[in-house]
């Protein structure tokens, strides 16, 4: 039996992925697995009992990576189950800010007492007149499972789409339509992209990464996107910008006290993947990772640990260690078992950084005296016996 415990609301069709033998506990302490969406667990303490975390989305800076990996808690994130509802959130963003529509619904709003409000409306809509989309340039940085579906979105819509990824994987640029234009340089998107939008994951190389400099090589006509983190931009840099006319329009998803109200800003309430086909399929990929660590081993889409995989595991034969990524502890590993006379019969072993992760099934139901010696051994953070 596995307990697992939710820091959030998490959709119903994830939790009802889980088989029988998971059972909801309310004392987190209690459990095997935690899901999580925006809880802060920085400052949380974590009882010995916990073998995972899954965050029910794609940003981790909610929970505290380094502090699970040295304790052998596996993170996991569910990258590209949000994605589509990002998508439509930053083409409605292209659209909100091509065309003054929030302008032209306030000043309704401020006429409804109006009963020649149609009569009005025809004289006053000149004042909220735009721009279309189609045959415009969007630059996109960062082509993952998001930055992929925003291109392939606007190839569409009839836009001319550059993409700037120097880290992009296979997986994405064999989903990539064929008529985006790859660029080498981010310089090329500032310099000539009427649409600039940002899909890359906060880091520290990242963070900030579009700053002064970065705005001053952009067109006066620029409208800036941000539907991915807040922190990549130099939001006082954006403002600073707006008032003076060098950029048109900021669209962002977090609100905060340097935008809201801003000349130029169209902010919205974090609403990117506030849909509930996203909640829904973030969690079931939750889930699904989450029952597969626990049931199998299996790790896909960890943050803090290597991906592994060996498929389904038989009954008390498959070893699982979280350890240091450290010499010798394959040999330290083999060593025991071949004390104990049991036979491996296959094994996978991964790195990731300062930290591994090995699997080992073997020919014999395992001991526990064998767990307990390989927790012993200097460097093994966790051990598991599936």
């Amino acid at each position: 039996m596995y307990h697992y415990h939710c820091l959030n609301p998490i959709s119903k069709k994830g939790l009802e992925k889980f088989s029988p033998q998971y059972v909801q506990t309310e004392q987190m302490k209690e459990a095997e697995a935690v899901l999580v969406r925006s809880a802060v667990m920085h400052d949380m303490e974590f009882s010995d009992k916990l073998e995972a975390i899954a965050r029910a989305g794609a940003g981790v800076n909610n929970i505290p990576l380094q502090k699970c990996a040295e304790q052998g808690i596996v993170v996991f994130n569910t990258p590209g189950a949000n994605a589509n509802g990002v998508k439509e959130a930053v083409i409605a963003a292209m659209l909100l800010a091509s065309r003054d529509l929030v302008g032209g619904i306030n000043w309704v709003q401020s006429e409804r007492q109006n009963d020649l409000i149609a009569k009005a409306a025809e004289k006053e809509k000149k004042h909220f007149a735009g721009c279309e989309i189609q045959g415009k340039k969007l630059g996109i940085i960062g082509l993952g499972a998001i930055g992929v579906l925003v291109a392939n979105a606007a190839i569409h819509l009839g836009m001319e789409v550059y993409g700037y990824d120097p880290y992009i994987s296979v997986d994405a640029a064999w989903n990539l339509s064929r008529n985006i234009r790859h660029i080498k340089d981010v310089d090329e998107i500032y310099r000539e992209c009427d649409y600039i939008t940002i899909h890359v994951p906060l880091l520290d190389s990242t963070r900030k990464m579009i700053n002064r400099e970065a705005i001053a090589k952009m067109k006066d006509t620029a409208v800036l996107i941000n539907y991915a983190r807040d922190l990549l931009v130099d939001e006082e840099a954006v403002v600073e910008a707006l008032r003076n006319g060098k950029i048109r329009r900021y669209v962002s998803d977090f609100a905060n006290p340097t935008t809201a109200g801003a000349k130029g800003c169209i902010v919205t309430p974090h609403l990117g993947a506030s849909t509930e086909e996203s909640e829904d399929n973030c969690a079931v990929m939750a889930v699904k990772q989450l029952s597969d660590y626990l049931e199998n081993g299996n790790i896909r889409n960890s943050v803090n640990y290597p991906n592994c995989d060996m498929g389904v595991c038989s009954g008390n034969r498959r070893v699982a260690i979280c350890h240091k990524n450290i010499k010798n502890m394959i040999s330290q590993f083999t060593a025991v078992f071949g004390e104990a006379d049991l036979n491996i019969a296959n094994m996978a072993n991964q790195s990731k950084g300062e930290f591994a992760y090995s699997l080992f099934d073997m020919d014999h139901q395992v001991p526990a005296e064998v767990i307990e010696k390989i927790g012993q051994i200097e460097g093994v953070l966790k051990v598991r016996l599936l």
